[in-house]
């Protein structure tokens, strides 16, 4: 099985460390993002990776090189431009091409999970999509009482009110039929396949889980991670 992972931004949110270092080569403990990310998707089956890599791309490839070392086959794209979440696919495609029915993995170079890989394809392959989303519940405190307020007279008031949202986990399970909606050498977001599909009327499913998950985007969660991982014991 195959798994492509974006790791080719510039991770501005985490400077200064990635002046020196691309995100998914930060440390958590003694690896890597990206090795950690790589050794949990080898236990659910997955020998294929596929790096789609920018900012500081020798770095990620002298690391990794061909992946013998971590038991999988690396191969690598790059971005001569910014490409977005979902543009790289096009690059994939044309440099190693999916089957027609193959069925691969999308993921961001930056989480960290204990995600069920397996329980996700499965649904999936149950439900028939085209893609489907790994979804979280994200709660948002608003930290003002929120007014009623009609024809200027205030009708009631509400206490810092908390609202729910299903949110992407940056994690997705693909058929490659999906790629004729990339365009080619063209930034395009992940978004904007989604919103691509079901214009098209095409299946999207969400698969929501509550495993732990930690997308490591600013200073603080290298630190959250450290105390996370060392709990965990392993990812």
């Amino acid at each position: 099985m195959r798994a492509v992972i974006l790791a080719g931004g510039l991770g501005t949110r985490l400077r200064p460390l990635t002046y020196a270092i691309p995100k998914p080569l930060l440390p958590v403990g003694e690896k890597p993002i990206l090795e950690i990310i790589i050794t949990r998707l080898r236990e659910f089956g997955y020998r294929e990776f596929i790096l789609a890599v920018g900012y500081r791309h020798e770095l990620l490839e002298t690391y990794f090189r061909d992946g013998e070392q971590f038991g999988v086959q690396v191969r690598y794209v790059r971005e001569e431009q910014r490409l977005g979440t979902a543009g790289p696919l096009d690059l994939v495609q044309r440099q190693f091409p999916f089957a027609p029915d193959e069925t691969f993995l999308l993921m961001n170079g930056d989480i960290l999970t204990r995600l069920d890989f397996a329980a996700l394809r499965q649904y999936h392959h149950a439900g028939g999509y085209e893609m489907t989303i790994a979804t979280r519940q994200h709660t948002y405190q608003l930290p003002f009482g929120v007014l009623d307020v009609r024809d200027g007279a205030v009708r009631g008031v509400m206490e810092k009110p908390t609202t729910r949202h299903d949110v992407s986990a940056g994690i997705y399970v693909l058929q490659a039929s999906v790629l004729d909606c990339v365009p080619a050498d063209t930034f395009f977001d992940i978004p904007d396949l989604i919103t691509a599909l079901l214009a098209a009327q095409r299946p999207v499913g969400a698969f929501y889980f509550e495993d732990y998950w930690l997308a490591v985007e600013q200073l603080h969660h290298i630190e959250e991670a450290q105390h996370d991982m060392a709990q965990w014991g392993e990812w």
